[in-house]
């Protein structure tokens, strides 16, 4: 144990003030399970590199050692600070030579507080305090409280960033807090560093290799890049990095592990083709930096002069699979890690995926990892925004106990990602979704999604479920253009059975019945358990005269929905006080739903 002018050496513990600095390992499960001998070993290094330089040269003392983590004290916030700068700067050199799914980083937090201390531990509140602080910094992150930020100079100390006011777990009231990094003459905090790029993985695409002479077929590998590039960054659940960086490793025999350090890749999509005739023939790969396999790998045909165009679906085929096979390889990694272990990115796609299977298993599962996300993230509207839409899909599937408890628990969390960011489309399209099929509040929804296509105007879901409220108020025709605009925007959503579905309703609202059944059954094949969907089938088949369709439709859903009567839905759908509603109730009851 180090002795330092600031060490403690009671015989009996007394009350002081300290800077306590919590270091925890990221990842620490999984890397000892991948590499347990390196792990220890560069921890070990670490360890001997706080105990015998840092907290010397900073009068720190080392209340404990765990296996992943670290709690030193020292007499002043600046010291502190500086103590942990340099536990940054020392990760960084036990991690040279290891590839970066390895690197140990740590994350730390800092609070000064009252403690009762003797030589061999401290004890109080603010301990605990200082621990939920640790939780709020990501992978190479120092988070303070207002109490360490207040004794620090800006300018000289650190560069700071407010995080505002955040919630921590199992502290009732929100504890306001900052993110620090080194001082410097250009800040090194970027504002809302922690966003999105962690709750998104991210995507490079590397200009395919022409295996034919000349320069012609050097662009065509240009076009085929761009063309998924555009393709992908649609989605809104991967970050796609831009050709400009990407282009710099075409003729280059990079490696996966090269390409993705660089560019902070999670997958790196490359490939080669050759030119037979008019036909391109093309064999690609996508790749995880994360273990460096191979997750997906296919070879697609294509006529050259129509990719060039445009008008080839190669592309889209492409997109389609690869979107498919990152959002498989996710809720694989999601499913088979203990959650807290998990990257964030990872946890958000696998509860996405999850959420919108709708088995009561998985649906359950989601919540659970939304539940550590929101922990981990407490100031970021995304996994705020998904658990809100959790809470209002399960009043919608009938899977809730008591509506009004979680209508309540779908708007708080709306708001609280709203007040995470004002300007978060899907936080502002989730609080409209909330208006409309909980509250009936239909004046308050479409503002909700008028306010998140001015943020977004290519907002799909925006575009979905205002065309769903239009549905609702007898406005089929406006109901049919913005779900048809959905459907055009999201051609390829790994989530197409939503969107089909919620197109359905639109459809009916307009007559158009055919359209309706057609856009159901196309759901349906992609999910059989969306209980709205078999509503909207039930009704356009009892509208079309398909009576004994209708009925077997009917039969189907009171399976997936037993205790659904037409009373029940009239009280709780967002049709039900218009002409809309009472056609379609009529309908439910005639094809077989009990009064």
């Amino acid at each position: 144990m180090v002795r330092s002018s600031a060490s403690l050496a009671f015989e009996n513990p007394e009350w002081v003030v300290r800077t306590l600095l919590f270091v925890d390992v990221v990842e620490s499960v999984r890397l000892m399970e991948e590499n347990e001998a390196s792990t220890v070993q560069r921890w070990r290094k670490l360890v001997k590199t706080v105990d015998e330089d840092i907290l010397p040269r900073f009068e720190g003392r080392l209340v404990k050692s765990l296996g992943d983590g670290l709690l030193m004290e020292f007499p002043q916030s600046s010291l502190a600070v500086k103590a942990a700068f340099a536990v940054q700067n020392a990760c960084a050199g036990i991690n040279e030579g290891v590839p970066p799914d390895q690197y140990i980083l740590v994350r730390e937090g800092a609070h000064v507080g009252h403690l009762l201390a003797d030589e061999h531990d401290v004890y109080g509140a603010d301990v605990n305090l200082a621990a939920r602080l640790t939780g709020l910094a990501g992978p190479g992150e120092i988070v303070v409280s207002a109490d360490v930020r207040d004794q620090l100079v800006p300018v000289l100390d650190a560069d700071v960033e407010d995080l505002g006011a955040c919630y921590l777990k199992h502290v009732h009231e929100p504890v306001r807090a900052y993110r620090i990094g080194p001082p410097g003459p250009r800040p090194v905090i970027e504002p809302g560093a922690v966003s999105m790029p962690k709750l998104r993985p991210t995507v490079a695409v590397v200009p395919f290799a022409g295996l034919d002479d000349g320069p012609e077929h050097r662009v065509i590998g240009e076009v085929l890049a761009d063309e998924v590039i555009s393709a992908l960054s649609r989605s809104s659940e991967l970050n796609v990095i831009s050709r400009l960086s990407t282009s710099v490793f075409r003729g280059r025999d990079s490696s996966v592990e090269e390409i993705s350090s660089y560019l902070t890749a999670n997958y790196v999509l490359s490939g080669s083709y050759r030119k037979a005739g008019s036909k391109l023939r093309m064999n690609l790969e996508l790749a995880s930096s994360s273990n460096l396999t191979i997750v997906w790998s296919d070879s697609f045909v294509c006529s050259a002069t129509a990719l060039i165009s445009g008008k080839d679906g190669a592309v889209a085929g492409i997109v389609t699979a690869v979107s498919l096979a990152i959002m498989a390889r996710e809720l694989e990694r999601a499913q088979s890690q203990s959650l807290p272990t998990v990257e964030s990115y990872t946890l958000l796609m696998g509860a996405i995926a999850l959420m919108h299977r709708l088995s009561v298993q998985d649906f359950d599962r989601s919540r659970q990892m939304l539940q550590v996300l929101t922990e981990r993230m407490p100031r970021q509207a995304v996994p705020w925004a998904w658990m809100a839409k959790w809470h209002i899909l399960r009043v919608q599937q009938g899977w809730t106990d008591d509506r009004s408890a979680d209508t309540q628990l779908a708007l708080d969390c709306g708001r609280r990602a709203l007040s995470a960011d004002p300007r978060c489309s899907l936080a502002l399209v989730v609080m409209g979704f909330a208006h409309t099929n909980l509250l009936k509040q239909f004046d308050v929804a479409q503002e909700q999604y008028d306010l998140a296509l001015r943020v977004n105007p290519n907002d799909a879901m925006a575009w979905l479920l205002k065309g769903t409220l239009l549905a609702f108020k007898d406005a089929g025709k406006s109901a049919v253009e913005h779900t048809e605009h959905a459907l055009k925007l999201s051609p390829l959503d790994p989530h197409r059975y939503f969107y089909d579905s919620l197109a359905a309703t639109a459809a009916l609202s307009a007559g158009q019945f055919k359209r309706a059944i057609d856009l159901a059954n196309r759901s349906l094949r992609a999910n059989r358990t969306h209980t709205s969907t078999f509503r909207a089938l039930a009704i356009a088949q009892w509208q079309l005269g398909l009576q004994q369709e209708a009925r077997k439709t009917v039969t189907e859903l009171m399976k997936l929905e037993p205790g659904l009567t037409v009373a029940k839905y009239r009280e709780r759908h967002p049709s039900g006080g218009y002409e809309t509603g009472r056609i379609w109730s009529s309908a439910l009851q005639g094809a077989g739903v009990p009064n």
